[in-house]
This record gives C-alpha cells, sequence and structure tokens, in this order.
C-alpha cells in the first residue's frame, strides 16, 4: 500500500473495524455480468445514433464532408501530412506468362517506407491507359530464413489475375508484415496504451500509405486515373474501406471480409480476433456504417463468407442494410451490391470472383451477365522475384512510426506567459477535454440521478461507519463508505477526506474489512495479518481531529471487479476504445459522481472536501476535479507526469499533459504531489511562480524511504 498523508488507509485495516461492516445484508456480485451489460447497452445506444439524422439526400449531402473530416481526425490524419517527395523507385522487373511486375518503393512520409509490386500486361499499346486496381494486403505472412518478403507475395496471384485481364495493379505491404516489419498489436499484446492518448491507430498509416500509393498511381501513364479500383481482404478489407472513405479517386470499391457491426466487436467479441488496423480511434463513437456510407454513392461491393469467426455475416449484412438506405437516398442503388460465399474466413477464388466480375461492370463497362474468360489465378513469381529491398534503409521509421505519426504536444512544455494567457489556455484544453477524450461521458439526461442509498450503518469503539451505493452509470451502483468520531454530526466536521481506491488500496481496505464483509466482496481464503497500532493511531487521529474518511470504489475495482485473467482484462480495455471511451476516462466519471454523491449525503456539503489517491488512479482523480466545484484540496500520491505512461484518454497528448491538468486543478484548489522525482514537476512550479501563486496552493513534496515530507 502507498503511504498517504496522516490519514492512512490502514484507518480500515485493523481488525476491530472486521466487525463493524459483518452485518450487512448480502448483494449479489455484480462483476462480469454487470460489464457485459454495460457493453451491450453502450454499444446499442452508439448504433442507434449512427446515421440516425440521415432522412434526406440533402441531409446526407449536407454532412458528407463533416463525416469524412471526423474519420481523418479518429485516424490521426488531421492535420493531413504533407505530402512529402515520394521518392519512388523501381529496384527490379520480372515478366512471366504475358505478365510484368515491377517491384517499387517509395516513402509516404519521410523514413515511412512502401514497399510493393505493380503488376501490368506485357503489352499495352503505346498510349493507352488502363482501368487500375490498388490491392490492399490482409495479414498473410511470407518470412523465411528471418527474411520478410512481405504480405504482397502471399496474395501475388491477384496481381496477376488482373493483370492478365487487362489492368495494371499495384499490391503494397503493410506495416505490420512488410519487408521493413512494424507493429499492428498496439493494444492487442504489446501494452502500448499510450496509443490512444496519442489519438494513434495503425489503421491510419495504412490509409495514409494507400492515399500515397493513389498519388503513386497518378504518375504512371499507363495508369487511368479516372478508373482506380480498390479491394483487399480481411486487414486488406479494411484498408478498403479506410481509403474508400477517404478518398475518392477510388472510383470502384470491392472491400473482401474486412468490416462488421460494432455488436460484433463489443458484445460478441470480435474484438479479440483482431489487430489495431482494423479500428480507427472512435473519438466520434460511430458505428460501421458511417464508414461504408461515405463511399456513397460509388460502386461498392461487399464480399463475405457466410462462416467468418471474425467478420460474422449477420454483421456484415447489418452494415450492408443501413449503408443500403443511403445509397437510396442518393438513387444510387444499383451501385451497392452484397456477394456471400460459403466458408470462413480464408482467400478462396469463389470469393473473390465477384468482386473480378464487379471490376470489369463498373471499370470496363462490361454487363452484369458477362463471363469471365478465365477466373484462375495461379502465383508464379517466385518470393525472392517480388522483394524489393536488398536491405532495410538506416532512415527507417517504420518500426518506430508510432513515437511519431500523429503530431503531439511539445514534451518541452511551455509555461504560460501571463494570467490572461493561461486562463485562456486552461479553458480551451478543458472544451478539447471534454469533446476529444471524455466524448463517452453520458449526458446529463443519460447519466440520470444518482440514486444515493445508505445501506449500513454502525457505532464501534468511538466511531461511526456507514456504507452507501449510488448509481454513477447504469448498470454501475457504487460503494461510498464513510468513517467519522461518534458524536459529531457530518456538518461539524471540518473536512472530509475521499479516497479513490485502486487494486492495490482496495486490497488493503479489503484486508482491513476482512474476509467476512459480506455483500457482493471477492473471496479470499487468508487475510494478511491485521495492523493493530495502525488503527489505534487512528483512532486517535479521529479523536484529535474532526474528520471524515470517505472510500470510493470505481468500475472494476472491489465490488464491481471483473475478470483478473490479463489477456481478457486487455480486450476489456479495447471495447471501451471501441466505445469512444477508455476504462481510466469512465473512472474519472465514476470519480466525479462519487464526489457529487458524497456532497448528497446529509451534512456532507458543509465541510471542507479533499480528494486524495495514488498512481493512475490519482490522475483520474486528478482530472474529476477540474469538473466539480467546492474541491478544497487534492493529496495526490505517485501521480505519473505524462499520459505516456500514465492514465489513458483519447487524444489527450495531442492537446496538453498531466502538468497542465495539475496547473488547472492548482488553479482553483490546493494541491500537494507526493514523488521521488520533483524536477519532473518544473513545468507546474514554474507556472506557480509565474502565476504568483501563494504557497499554499501547490507543494511538490518529496516521498523519502516510503514516508511522505511533510
Amino acid at each position: 500500500m502507498r503511504p498517504c498523508v496522516l490519514f492512512l488507509l490502514s484507518l480500515l485495516t485493523a481488525s476491530p473495524l472486521v466487525a463493524q461492516f459483518s452485518e450487512i445484508p448480502t448483494e449479489p456480485k455484480l462483476g462480469d455480468t454487470m460489464l457485459a451489460t454495460y457493453f451491450e447497452a453502450e454499444t446499442k445506444r452508439v448504433a442507434n445514433r449512427s446515421l440516425v439524422n440521415i432522412k434526406t439526400a440533402k441531409d446526407w449531402n449536407d454532412n458528407k464532408a463533416a463525416y469524412r473530416r471526423q474519420l481523418f481526425e479518429m485516424l490521426g490524419l488531421q492535420p493531413l501530412p504533407a505530402r512529402s517527395d515520394l521518392e519512388a523507385e523501381i529496384t527490379g522487373t520480372h515478366e512471366r506468362d504475358g505478365v510484368v511486375v515491377e517491384n517499387i518503393v517509395f516513402q509516404s512520409r519521410p523514413g515511412l517506407y512502401v514497399t510493393g509490386n505493380l503488376y501490368r500486361p506485357k503489352d499495352i499499346p503505346e498510349g493507352e491507359k488502363l482501368p487500375t486496381i490498388l490491392y490492399v494486403c490482409g495479414h498473410g505472412k511470407v518470412k523465411e530464413d528471418g527474411v520478410s518478403y512481405g504480405n504482397k507475395v502471399y496474395y501475388q496471384h491477384h496481381g496477376t489475375w488482373f493483370a492478365k485481364n487487362g489492368y495494371v495493379c499495384l499490391t503494397i505491404d503493410t506495416l505490420q508484415l512488410g519487408e521493413i516489419e512494424g507493429t499492428h498489436h498496439g493494444t492487442h499484446h504489446e501494452n502500448r496504451w499510450w496509443w490512444n492518448s496519442r489519438g494513434y491507430t495503425s489503421a491510419g498509416v495504412e490509409a495514409w500509405n494507400c492515399i500515397r500509393a493513389l498519388d503513386y498511381l497518378e504518375t504512371r501513364p499507363e495508369v487511368d486515373a479516372k478508373k482506380i479500383g480498390v479491394t483487399g481482404r480481411s486487414g486488406g478489407g479494411a484498408y478498403s474501406w479506410w481509403i474508400s472513405a477517404l478518398d475518392e479517386r477510388i472510383a470502384v470499391s470491392a472491400p473482401v471480409a474486412g468490416i462488421t457491426s460494432l455488436k460484433n466487436h463489443v458484445v460478441d467479441g470480435c474484438v479479440e480476433g483482431h489487430c489495431d488496423c482494423m479500428f480507427q480511434v472512435n473519438t466520434y463513437r460511430w458505428d460501421y456504417p458511417m464508414i461504408a456510407a461515405l463511399v456513397a454513392p460509388r460502386p461498392l461491393m461487399i464480399l463475405n463468407t457466410d462462416d467468418d469467426r471474425i467478420f460474422p455475416l449477420d454483421g456484415v449484412v447489418d452494415v450492408f442494410q443501413k449503408t443500403r438506405k443511403v445509397y437510396e437516398l442518393l438513387d444510387a442503388k444499383e451501385n451497392l451490391g452484397l456477394s456471400v460465399y460459403q466458408g470462413g474466413h480464408a482467400d478462396t477464388q469463389p470469393l473473390r470472383v465477384p468482386a473480378f466480375h464487379w471490376f470489369e461492370r463498373h471499370l470496363k463497362g462490361k454487363k452484369a451477365s458477362d463471363e469471365l474468360a478465365d477466373a484462375s489465378a495461379p502465383k508464379i513469381f517466385e518470393p525472392k522475384e517480388l522483394k524489393v529491398l536488398d536491405s532495410i534503409p538506416e532512415n527507417e521509421r517504420n518500426t518506430v512510426i508510432d513515437q511519431y505519426f500523429t503530431p503531439r504536444i511539445d514534451r518541452r512544455l511551455k509555461v504560460p506567459a501571463s494570467a490572461a494567457d493561461w486562463k485562456a489556455d486552461a479553458s480551451l484544453m478543458k472544451t478539447r477535454l471534454r469533446s476529444k477524450s471524455f466524448r463517452g461521458w453520458p449526458s446529463p439526461t443519460l447519466a440520470g440521478d444518482l440514486e444515493t442509498m445508505k445501506i449500513f450503518t454502525k457505532t464501534s469503539d468511538g466511531l461511526v461507519f456507514t456504507r452507501y451505493a449510488f448509481s454513477s452509470q447504469a448498470p454501475f451502483r457504487l460503494p461510498l463508505f464513510v468513517v467519522h468520531r461518534q458524536g459529531i454530526d457530518p456538518e461539524d466536521l471540518d473536512l472530509i477526506v475521499l479516497n479513490v481506491l485502486d487494486e492495490n488500496t482496495w486490497n488493503d481496505f479489503l484486508t482491513g474489512m476482512g474476509s467476512n464483509f459480506p455483500g457482493g466482496f471477492p473471496l479470499i481464503e487468508k487475510l494478511p495479518p491485521l495492523d493493530k497500532e495502525r488503527f489505534e493511531a487512528e483512532k486517535k487521529m479521529h479523536a484529535n481531529m474532526k474528520w471524515g474518511m470517505a472510500y470510493l470504489a470505481p468500475r472494476g475495482i472491489g465490488p464491481t471487479a471483473w475478470t483478473d485473467d490479463p489477456k481478457e482484462q486487455i480486450h476489456i480495455r479495447r471495447r471501451f476504445n471501441l466505445l469512444g471511451q477508455t476504462l481510466d476516462g469512465m473512472r474519472v466519471w465514476d470519480t466525479r459522481r462519487g464526489i457529487q454523491a458524497l456532497q448528497q449525503i446529509g451534512g456532507m456539503e458543509k465541510p471542507k472536501l479533499w480528494l486524495q489517491s495514488s498512481g493512475d488512479m490519482a490522475g483520474n482523480t486528478l482530472y474529476a476535479s477540474l469538473f466539480e466545484k467546492n474541491i478544497h484540496r487534492l493529496d495526490l500520491h505517485d501521480l505519473p507526469n505524462s499520459h505516456q505512461d500514465g492514465p489513458t484518454y483519447l487524444n489527450i497528448l495531442r492537446f496538453m499533459d498531466v502538468p497542465h491538468a495539475a496547473a488547472m486543478a492548482a488553479g482553483k484548489s490546493q494541491l500537494r504531489i507526493y514523488t521521488d522525482d520533483q524536477k519532473e514537476w518544473e513545468f507546474l512550479t514554474k507556472t506557480a511562480a509565474k502565476l504568483d501563486w501563494d504557497e499554499k496552493q501547490l507543494q511538490i513534496r518529496k516521498v523519502v524511504e516510503g514516508k511522505n515530507e511533510e
């Protein structure tokens, strides 16, 4: 347990308290069932609002540009990166069976290399321009003796088919499985939760590489730039969606197994089978028909199998049906198609045949009834023939692209020039917090009443112990524990300290209560020894001080704890992300509601309110204080200095960091930060000096050998 100032959590870690709460009526354990209920309700809410305001063609045309800007932003492409010189190079050429393949490389941004193969017919009449396909690859790994040949090699047969049938086809590697191996799996298993805080997703890199691939194709003399289509399966299907929605240079689109509904991902668990490249940072809380609709009215065929475990058919059909309504409004129903073939998640040629027909019809003007001359697509090139790079360029940034792809605030935080400047900056940051990071909070109407209720109270050892429950956000009903000296009414207390608990401090709290504490607490076989000496010290504190102590366990902590399986916990956090939230962000909301509930208790609105917490939860407590009134003081222990390592909120590192929030809090409440590295808070101390704050307003206290400096 982390040390605290004067009022240690040991208040509730001593034996006399075990009996005080032992008679609380048993309540059913919530845990995973509550979480599942929450995810289902939130998913339904997001799904129901997607495209709900689109009633006419005018509605769509009036909103389409704004939706597209939002998608650019959610992919980390707002503002759009500069279109730097592609520095394109052809590193080799091979010809076989009437097909010429060129090995090409370009830089979509300086140091961000895209390797690919461009397929074309051997004989092209001089001056003729051909319809062209951008083929984007799924997760097909081709690696021999430690050398990655790129997933373009795995999917080469599609490029061959297009070239043999009169198309140019550029097949490009992905970041994850290209010749230079980056990563798609930041939150999936790399523990890079700061991707959310940076507003970064590997999907944005793939989308940008596709945009630059179109830039490259426009430079080729044999390419008809007005007749460019895109296709790909699985991950490539997703990237087909990104580029089709973002860039109207795509005339025809045929994504294969690349999209499904938010319900499938969040409620049915498909998110567990997908890396980050499949998802935008869902700031604006979209369901996937929003993305599909952005292709309208251009020709779009959605292709899938009927038994795909990670792209279930019901979700695919849901996306199709909702997208179809937009096409119908635009009088373009004939431009939308759905093709389903039997099977699972596999790259089968029969599934591709309808896509080939679609391109023949919409890029070449053929009839839907026309037969393909040949639907077969053999792999005719050796992997080594399709390799582009002899060696990895020294200036490559593919492997560290997540560090710089999305802009972030300067790590060297700038001290405000004046109080007026800081007031303006703080106001803007708070506005952005609400719109860019905490958009997933419920509206006041949806939040509903707190419904604060006293569950149990008992007096013993000169102390009054009371347990309350309140509704933070349906279905989360959270516990609130209050302890104060017997004989003192709440309104007569000098102050009340609300301790916001994390897993560690909750376990200490639970240890003090004992395993007999009913009401949904997790069972434990053996309690560690209880510290009676500490309890006596706490009793003495209450005897000498007119203080009250309150304890809040946000969602996922204590009575509402869900699974402790590490892998499942990862995907729980990812589900929050898909809903345009983060777990930390919603715990900020719980803390806000806990503050409000405490102040609803008779007399508790009168004493000065202090907030106290530690670690990442101290960060959540800090941000909660920015949105609540009458917070007299905050005591924050081991507060992370940056969201790069601390609590995760969507997009936050694009406009502020923890020291900014601390300065905002210190401007309205007294702030105490307990740390073993005072230098990392220089921005805060310099801001305090610049704004001429009273020394009581801000104190950075050093922790020495587990004790707080007083």
